[in-house]
């Protein structure tokens, strides 16, 4: 009997996915690995291929819809759009006027994630630690790069649109932060919001090329070498703490498209630090608080749907 999807809760999902994505050091591709869809994410991308173009080309719009695992897949971008056109505004409010609560909330969620991510590796060893110490190494070397200036041609801007989409799939990597790190973050928002169709089509096409072929790879490596790949997908969360740190001071600025300054190189302080630099308190109760709730949120989540496969798993015994 054919399983039916959920797809309420895949939209759901792709809502947690793009809320994440517009937060500067946290990864869209993170909740999909924290929800469960992170592979079948994978491989529906990777079925965009020859047999895929042929089944369009001879209007075989149900077999191509079929191959592409077209229900999941409208799903979950549905919520991502859903979220980037809505509840980023909120996410954007929040940051501006409690960052110190968002941050610490997203430090707990990102803890109890790289700690689940953790529980996927069967049998940890040499390989699977060098795994997780090199991902982990590589995440925190991102968020520590400073921003550089780089050309406006249009190939760079295709490389950009495929290096920020790869960045949005992999847990802990943000691609707004990579977009920032590439020097285009400003130009990219910029062209969004002056509906620049030349500039947004160039990096259509980079990530078009790039989540594509790298879906490939990353499937390849979680069909191949599972362990060592979970092990390094953890590191990057591990890594990317450094940039979710919720008390930070400011050392440079830049200016976004709307001219208001931005922060753009940070370094992380602790909360005693913070009230003497900025004369205010650093909350330091409520963000254990909130550190306290995305951790739990992410326990519960795991054990609902722990509970959920267990009666789904029985009810098909009895079936």
């Amino acid at each position: 009997m054919k399983e039916k999807r959920n797809y309420p809760m895949l939209v759901l999902k792709g809502i947690g996915m793009g809320a994440a994505d517009v937060i500067p050091g946290v990864s869209g591709g993170t909740i999909a690995f924290i929800t469960g869809i992170y592979e079948e994410l994978l491989r529906s991308i990777r079925s965009f291929d020859l047999a895929a173009i042929r089944k369009l080309l001879r209007l075989d719009l149900k077999g191509f819809w079929k191959h592409i695992n077209g229900g999941f897949l409208f799903s979950v971008l549905a919520g991502i759009g859903i979220s980037i056109f809505s509840l980023a505004k909120v996410m954007k409010y929040l940051l501006e006027t409690h960052p110190i609560f968002v941050w610490s909330f997203f430090f707990g969620l990102i803890i109890a994630s790289s700690w689940l991510v953790a529980r996927e590796v069967k049998k940890w060893g040499a390989g699977t630690v060098i795994a997780l110490i090199a991902g982990a190494a590589a995440a925190y070397m991102i968020t520590v790069l400073s921003p550089a200036s780089t050309p406006d041609a249009w190939w760079f801007i295709i490389l950009s649109g495929a290096v920020a989409i790869c960045a949005m799939i992999l847990p802990g990597i943000s691609g707004a932060f990579i977009l920032l790190l590439m020097g285009k973050y400003a130009y990219i928002i910029g062209a969004v919001s002056t509906f620049n169709l030349p500039v947004l089509l160039l990096f259509a096409v980079g990530a078009v090329a790039g989540i594509i072929s790298f879906s490939h790879l990353l499937s390849w490596l979680l069909a191949k070498y599972h362990g060592a790949t979970v092990a390094l997908l953890t590191g990057f969360m591990v890594g990317s703490l450094n940039k979710i740190w919720p008390w930070k001071e400011t050392l440079e600025t830049y200016t976004d498209s709307h001219g208001v300054a931005q922060p753009l190189v940070e370094r992380n302080i602790l909360p005693g630090t913070y009230e003497q630099l900025y004369d205010k308190p650093a909350l330091l109760g409520w963000a254990i608080f909130f550190i306290a709730a995305g951790f739990l949120l992410i326990w519960g989540i795991e054990k609902a749907a722990a509970v959920l496969n267990r009666k789904r798993n029985e009810a098909a015994v009895t079936e």
